[in-house]
């Protein structure tokens, strides 16, 4: 019940998930804003580490490994290989399937994608110091973790 002293909006805005929502927004714009100076957009800079971290990989594997729909997939890869940043050339184990694979262009593209990423995660937590900044991040990884909850009492 809300006290009669505390606005109902006032009330809403002190709830972790309102904070959170709002940090939250405040993060994808500014990494929006960064990554668009290459051109780009955040899936494009998650499809291109997925394929750093797994060499060749099945465009099939990397949507899994990405959580990207298939047909988003697809419209990502284009733009990729159409910026030269990656490859599609027939798997060797089955050639129904693509592997994808980074070009050293893709990977200066990585690099900066990470260096304008790191930046704007600087602009983001710049009112914290690096010890919050750490303890944070650690809130934030555990309270991200998604756990099978019990009924609530």
């Amino acid at each position: 019940m809300t006290e009669p002293h505390e606005p109902a909006l006032d009330q809403i805005r002190a709830l972790p998930s309102w904070l959170l929502n709002r940090a939250s927004a405040r993060g994808r714009r500014l990494l929006t804003e960064a990554f668009a100076r290459e051109g780009l957009r955040m899936p494009h800079h998650a499809v291109l580490a997925a394929v750093a971290d797994s060499g060749p990989v099945a465009q099939a594997a990397l949507g899994r490994m990405t959580g990207f729909d298939p047909k988003d997939m697809v419209g990502i890869l284009n733009d990729l290989q159409r910026a030269g940043f990656v490859t599609r050339t027939p798997d060797p184990g089955d050639r129904r399937k693509n592997a994808i694979a980074l070009t050293a262009e893709g990977r200066s593209c990585l690099h900066r994608l990470a260096r304008l990423g790191d930046e704007a995660n600087e602009a983001l937590l710049g009112a914290l110091t690096p010890a919050e900044r750490q303890q944070f991040t650690a809130l934030l990884a555990r309270v991200a973790e998604e756990r099978e909850q019990g009924p609530v009492a």
